[in-house]
């Protein structure tokens, strides 16, 4: 296995701009997810991994290796397109050893390797069967089972589950991840799903417009979000807009647009983040951590009205009217009435749970 390391990589096309000072270094037998949306440079910047496009600026290390203009086929890699890419004149047998032919490997030691990888991938039975001839999901396993026979240093992957139905995205994204842990290969998995991102990742790059805006481990990219883009990206979060009106130690009040004033702790903010009397800041606030108050005043109680109740069965969803702001928030069912449209609410927003966006 092999780290992977991007030296300011900037990469151009034509006066368009790809990518622009991508710096990262990712573990050897890392999970790292690239994530953002369509057109964010998640896909370039993966290609430059694999050698399909070269840098127009910056260098590629694999190891202490350097491979900026190392082709593709010389790199050691395994990669899983979006489409496959399988042969569809081809059996499965046959598309699997594809890689191992190319490297002259002997047909004694290629009957053994593509077995041993085809039970890994739990595809025992199906050697000759035709493309045609199998699911979605099979055809999925067939293209990580011929990634992988070639024993490549780095696995790389490009919105592999996109083609799948949701309960078949879930079962395949368990079997990915059981196998990058069973074989301990550093895997480079692109994708615009948040909830693959977050369920699979060791580490996740969060990217918009060709820059990265932030690398950080799940909870880090969920809880702690560096800016506006990420927390909005990242799951569901209120961003609430307030003004700074006093600092005490690590408390910080914020003045929202009701009149209400919300207390949150200076360590929860981004570096970004101008925490100074007077200033704007952006508060994020996830649904999970709000939550209805029954009776009596406290700390960070807002109200307001009853915009939209929703009823999940473990759950009861609100978006809730506070001054000119909606804020959402997710209950635990415990049994009490559930409010309508209209009806007057007081929530409950814990200063831990407030994170100052920059």
């Amino acid at each position: 296995m092999s780290s992977v390391t991007l030296d300011h990589v900037h990469k151009k096309f034509g006066n368009a701009k790809g990518v622009e000072d991508v710096h990262i270094h990712i573990e050897s037998g890392e999970f790292f997810t690239f994530l953002g949306p369509s057109g964010c440079g998640k896909t370039t910047t993966l290609r430059m991994i694999a050698g399909f496009y070269y840098p127009t600026a910056g260098q590629i290390r694999f190891g202490s290796q350097e491979v900026t203009s190392v082709p593709p086929h010389k790199r050691n890699t395994g990669m899983v397109f979006q489409n496959y890419a399988l042969f569809p004149h081809m059996t499965v047998f046959e598309n699997i050893a594809f890689g191992l032919q190319v490297r002259s490997v002997n047909k004694a030691e290629t009957k053994e390797r593509v077995e041993r990888i085809m039970k890994l991938v739990r595809l025992e039975g199906y050697g000759e069967r035709r493309i045609d001839q199998l699911s979605g999901g099979q055809q999925q396993r067939v293209a990580l089972a011929r990634a992988l026979v070639i024993e490549p240093q780095i696995l790389l992957l490009d919105e592999p589950l996109s083609n799948l139905d949701a309960k078949l995205r879930e079962e395949t994204r368990f079997e990915i991840k059981r196998l990058q842990l069973e074989l301990g290969i550093t895997t480079i998995y692109v994708t615009h799903d948040q909830a693959e991102a977050m369920s699979m990742s060791d580490r996740i790059m969060v990217m918009q417009g060709g820059e990265v805006q932030q690398i950080g481990t799940p909870h880090e990219i969920y809880h702690r979000p560096v800016n506006r883009f990420v927390a909005s990206f990242i799951g569901e979060t209120n961003l609430w807009e307030g003004t700074v009106v006093g600092i005490d130690r690590d408390e910080v009040q914020v003045r929202i647009s009701s009149g209400q004033v919300l207390s949150g702790f200076a360590k929860n903010a981004s570096p970004r983040a101008k925490l100074a009397v007077g200033e704007q800041v952006t508060m994020s606030i996830r649904p999970e951590s709000v939550q209805e108050q029954s009776e009596g005043a406290g700390t960070n109680i807002v109200t307001g009205k009853v915009v939209m109740s929703e009823f999940t069965g473990a759950c009861v969803n609100y978006v809730t009217e506070v001054g000119q702001e909606n804020l959402r928030s997710m209950s635990i069912n415990l049994g009490r009435p559930i409010k309508q449209r209209g009806d007057a609410i007081g929530l409950h927003i814990p200063k831990e749970s407030i994170y100052f966006a920059g």
